[in-house]
């Protein structure tokens, strides 16, 4: 049985809809529906009930905390999958040339925690989503994109298509023991691209002005240094995916093509003038 947590999250949506109808496959949610599992990380007494029966983890990161508390969450559920006896976790991680990022260090650790211990093991490297530039990187009410992502380009990758690797190896998980793969977009986008996409004009401004505007609609105070380094990292050209090779894993776990990271940035977006 294939037990996947997270599942109501944004990724975890993608990939459920994928497996929807599956009887091997099982969702886990902090408030379960009807033939879900309670999977609750910050309550690690439960998870011994939640992974009976499991086989296989996909093991969906347990979402923006500091540090301290993601990696209690990681823990618990690793040390929960250990004693249930599943045999293989499938990670969703963050892209190698991530770590320059605030929340990149949490990833790092999981990572480190598998390879220590009893279980086997892949990790998806995901790059950051196209749809997330559509957050951070919208076009203004004049159609202007001021975010600071100077001449930088982003290999960013549709959430979809991190679903579908996700769901093809999380479902034949053997294949890939002891696998990283880096899944980036094969064709990075910098600011410019992005403002043709959507019918609008490009003036990057400065991190600090992003940081009071990120001020204003991060959920948390720890997330400002967040975005604001994600930033920072796009600008100094940290995450177009020349270091760890544009082409590779997610074209050949997916047996085609990447979707358009410019397609799926513009689709999240509204036209100009709309």
């Amino acid at each position: 049985m294939l037990l996947i947590t997270g599942a109501s999250g944004g990724l975890g949506k993608l990939i459920a809809g994928r497996l929807a109808g599956r009887e091997d496959v099982v969702l886990g949610t902090r408030e379960p529906a009807a033939g879900e599992r309670r999977i609750d990380f910050d309550d690690p007494a439960s998870l011994g009930e939640g992974f009976a029966g499991v086989d296989t983890l996909l093991l969906i990161s347990a979402g923006f905390g500091e540090d301290d508390v993601v990696t209690a969450r990681h823990e618990a559920a690793i040390s929960a999958a250990e004693k249930a006896g599943v045999r293989h976790v499938v990670y969703t991680s963050l892209s190698g040339d991530g770590d320059h990022l605030a929340y990149a260090l949490a990833h790092r650790w999981t990572e480190r925690r598998l390879r220590a211990s009893s279980l086997e093991w892949t990790v998806l490297r995901n790059g950051l989503y196209a749809e997330f530039l559509a957050a951070v990187a919208a076009p203004g009410p004049d159609g202007t994109i001021t975010a600071p992502l100077g001449a930088g380009r982003l290999a960013a990758v549709a959430r979809d298509d991190l679903a579908e690797v996700a769901a093809n190896v999380a479902t034949a998980p053997s294949a890939h023991a002891g696998a990283v793969y880096e899944l980036v977009g094969e064709a990075a986008v910098g600011g410019g691209e992005l403002a043709a996409a959507v019918g609008g004009s490009y003036a990057p401004g400065t991190l600090a002005d992003a940081r009071d505007a990120a001020a204003g609609w991060v959920e948390r105070g720890f997330q400002v240094p967040m975005v604001v380094g994600t930033y920072s990292a796009i600008a100094g050209g940290f995450l177009d995916g020349a270091e760890i090779g544009a082409e590779g894993s997610l074209r050949t776990l997916l047996g085609r093509a990447p979707r358009s990271a410019i397609e799926v940035y513009a689709a999240s977006c509204s036209p100009v003038g709309v």
